[in-house]
């Protein structure tokens, strides 16, 4: 055997202790796991209870508006072809070239998230032949979420809400009028004043000719160097798109241009004509703006903005939009079918709304008039049944079940603004009555539970 090996007694021992080590060893690991958080793309946001409801209540004032006038809900996919867009809106609008989320997906299709409604409305129009449907003009309402790439703002978010109404198979000006009548109501409604700015961009024949001496125009030096870059593009590719331009310096430029309503044909300006006599008539606002094209391709005729008084109709300033598309139907593959339409930003809307409202005093959805409160499991499970019976029977009715204290029920009654309390106890399950709590006055009283209904009646009036 051989011999063991000498231990040097003078050689330090090692620590044998690790604890120090091992628990370094683990906050290391704990940290190498700790997930990294996950936060929102960049454009996109969260929009939180407390301010839905601004949103909730925009669409609801609009949707109700525009029901009165004959408009049916309708849906549409969130995702189509992109050609669907390039076809009606047009390759050199920024809103396809630069700003649509487009993709080729697993079936090797060429796809987009909707960066508009109307195109997606129109093919629905055409696929499902609604133009043989037996009401005529067929009347489109659409609420729902947007997608752009755009550079986000205050009001501009690269996932954003719209209203949107579509009106098809209808020539007469008084539909142009009505449509901005409609808008017209629904801001009047949101207590938001706005001024409406209209023109007319005649037909295609009528845009051709003029855009040839927009370019003519434009060949003076001295006002062709006021124009950006990205105009000096967009006279090349598309003059009209100039008009639409916000830069200051091609505003300084556009200011002895020649105006869109002056080369407009005779037809087209009796048509204009007559929507400002109807609007006229229905005593509805409007400022005359020229210059004022919209920025898709679809568009003929009138066209038309709204803005909050005392903005210019920037981009961001515009509360609703729209206008004729007559040609767009037959374009996209259906038959000849005059159309217009215009779309409302709930975004923007709702940041007007929260202008004149602080965030405290928003607009209050479904505020209730009861709060039923509960105290201990028999309580609260004759409570819960209760409940369901005053929802069904059409009472606005608020609770909070998960809580047992009933000093924190009645400090949520109380922060609600609710009239009536409604208590359950164990004594008033004995006794089968329930105690009424007046928020007003802080008065209680207790009532047999079997008149329960007539009281709640007579004290709601």
């Amino acid at each position: 055997m051989g011999r063991k090996p000498k231990i040097n007694q003078n050689q330090p021992k090692k620590n044998t202790n690790n604890s120090e080590s091992f628990k370094k060893a683990d906050n290391k690991i704990v940290a190498q796991k700790q997930p990294k958080e996950i936060t929102r793309l960049r454009g996109m946001r969260d929009i939180l209870p407390d301010e839905y409801r601004y949103g909730d209540y925009v669409v609801s004032v609009a949707e109700r508006i525009c029901r009165a006038y004959g408009f049916a809900k309708t849906e549409i996919p969130a995702l189509e072809q992109v050609s669907l867009y390039e076809r009606s809106t047009g390759k050199q609008t920024d809103v396809v070239s630069k700003e649509m989320y487009a993709f080729v997906d697993k079936d090797n299709e060429r796809v987009a998230l909707r960066p508009e409604a109307t195109p997606g409305l129109v093919r629905s129009y055409i696929e499902h032949g609604l133009f043989n449907l037996p009401a005529q003009p067929v009347r489109l309402l659409w609420t729902g979420s947007l997608f752009r790439r755009e550079k986000p703002q205050a009001g501009r978010y690269r996932q954003f809400s719209q209203v949107d109404v579509e009106m098809f198979g209808e020539a007469s000006p008084v539909a142009d009028a009505q449509l901005i009548t409609m808008g017209y109501l629904i801001l009047k409604e949101l207590g938001i004043a706005a001024a409406v700015q209209i023109n007319s961009i005649g037909d295609a024949a009528d845009r051709d000719e003029y855009a040839k001496k927009l370019v003519e125009y434009f060949k003076d030096r001295k006002v062709r160097v006021l124009l950006s870059v990205d105009d000096k593009k967009r006279l090349l590719k598309n003059p009209l798109r100039v008009l639409d331009s916000k830069d200051e310096g091609t505003q300084k430029a556009l200011a002895g241009a020649p105006q869109m309503i002056d080369h407009i044909s005779d037809e087209a300006r009796q048509h204009f004509v007559k929507v400002l006599e109807y609007l006229d008539e229905f005593d509805i606002p409007y400022t005359l703006n020229p210059f004022l094209v919209r920025g898709l391709d679809y568009y003929n005729r009138t066209v038309f903005e709204f803005c909050p008084e005392g903005e210019d109709g920037s981009s961001q300033g515009t509360l609703i939009g729209g206008g004729r598309y007559d040609g767009l139907v037959e374009f996209m593959g259906g038959r000849p079918t005059p159309a217009l339409g215009w779309a409302l930003g709930v975004d923007r809307v709702v940041l007007k709304l929260k202008e004149k409202a602080p965030q405290s005093a928003g607009p209050a959805m479904d505020a209730p008039d009861i709060f039923l409160a509960q105290l201990g499991d028999a309580a609260k499970r004759k409570a819960m049944v209760f409940f369901e019976e005053l929802r069904v029977k059409g009472y606005r009715v608020a609770q909070n079940f998960v809580k047992d204290n009933l000093k924190t029920q009645l400090e949520q009654a109380n922060k609600l603004g609710v009239k009536l309390t409604l208590i359950l106890g164990q004594k008033e399950i004995m006794d089968n009555t329930i105690l009424i709590r007046d928020m007003e006055s802080g008065m209680q009283e207790v009532f047999d539970f079997a008149k329960v209904y007539e009281e709640i009646d007579k004290r709601l009036k």
